[in-house]
């Protein structure tokens, strides 16, 4: 029997790639920690994680109960909502090119984000809410938070030998808004409260696929490939990114696994969404040979990160290692 889907294909942004479905699992199948170990990403269907959120938290129920702190928003001139750290926006890291950055961070209550959701207008900035659930939210959020089933979601970092949680985000996004492509040094439980998101997820293996930024660029994680207008001069290798893609809907956890790219939009014509992330550091690692793809990643930027702090100069970087590659081994 077919789920009933409350969203159609006219919701989706079109890119140039074809993707594979991630799978959806039922909570109780022991196929989700054979998934996890192999650090592959699924989506965990039918279970408590996050229902009192799924139950509770509508637009509305979180304008009279997130709280009257304000709140961090970010507002964008485009649909896109591209991370960048502002303590790495230097022209000396930058080799005197300006960096302008592509969103505006700013507090804001509640009940001004809703209402300019609600009255927005083509042409208007969009926004996008992130918030740590902290003690600055109100009592109902917390009491909410805390009947969320940690029981499963303690065994699983257990199970799979997670780093201490760091953070929950509530994100509550305006309908279009996309999160580009980027990567995380985390591992990552994504929950839907309310509304639908596509999530296009690509492995680690991809990494000279999706172009990433240099890691002295305020930009790290992210991926230089604009997935609207691909530049396939530039960035030849993208067409050979091979990703997976799914829907979440209401009460859906999906687990992005530790450096996977992910590619995250609010669907089109769905309303505003709501979502919350468990982020927990990965756990130690001893290396053991074959690598796995995303050990060899994170040696990638070490490696990198070295090398700019012994050069002092991020123009060096390329130079240095592309004299020690060429000619030796490349083909």
């Amino acid at each position: 029997m077919c789920e009933e889907k409350h969203w159609n294909s006219s919701q989706l942004r079109r890119y140039d790639l074809q993707f594979e479905q991630i799978p959806r699992i039922h909570y109780t199948d022991p196929k989700i920690d054979e998934l996890i170990s192999a650090n592959k990403p699924v989506v965990i269907t039918g279970s408590n994680i996050i229902k009192t959120a799924r139950d509770h938290w509508t637009p509305e129920y979180l304008e009279q109960n997130l709280g009257v702190a304000g709140h961090t928003v970010f507002s964008s001139k485009t649909h896109k909502f591209k991370y960048f750290d502002d303590s790495k926006i230097s022209k000396n890291n930058l080799n005197g090119i300006e960096f302008i950055p592509p969103t505006r961070k700013c507090k804001m209550r509640m009940g001004e984000f809703m209402k300019k959701l609600r009255e927005w207008k083509p042409g208007n900035d969009r926004l996008y809410l992130q918030q740590p659930l902290n003690n600055t939210v109100g009592p109902l959020i917390v009491e909410d938070f805390a009947h969320f089933d940690w029981e499963y979601v303690n065994k699983r970092q257990a199970k799979h030998n997670w780093g201490p949680l760091t953070s929950n985000l509530l994100l509550i996004s305006q309908e279009g808004n996309v999160t580009p492509c980027h990567y995380d040094e985390q591992q990552n439980f994504f929950g839907q409260a309310y509304g639908y998101k596509r999530c296009i997820l690509f492995p680690p293996s991809d990494f000279e696929c999706l172009y990433p930024h240099p890691v002295f660029h305020p930009h790290d994680r992210q991926s230089m490939v604009d997935f609207d207008r691909p530049d396939y001069v530039k960035f030849p290798k993208f067409g050979n990114a091979k990703g997976c893609e799914t829907v979440v809907e209401p009460g859906d956890v999906l687990y992005i696994p530790i450096y996977w790219w992910h590619h995250i939009e609010s669907l089109m014509r769905g309303g505003p969404t709501v979502s919350v992330n468990f982020w927990f550091k990965g756990g130690p690692t001893s290396l053991s040979y074959p690598l796995k793809d995303h050990q060899k990643v994170s040696i990638t930027r070490n490696v990198e990160k070295m090398l700019l702090e012994v050069l002092q100069d991020p123009k060096e970087v390329g130079p240095l290692l592309r004299s020690m590659v060429m000619g030796r081994y490349s083909e």
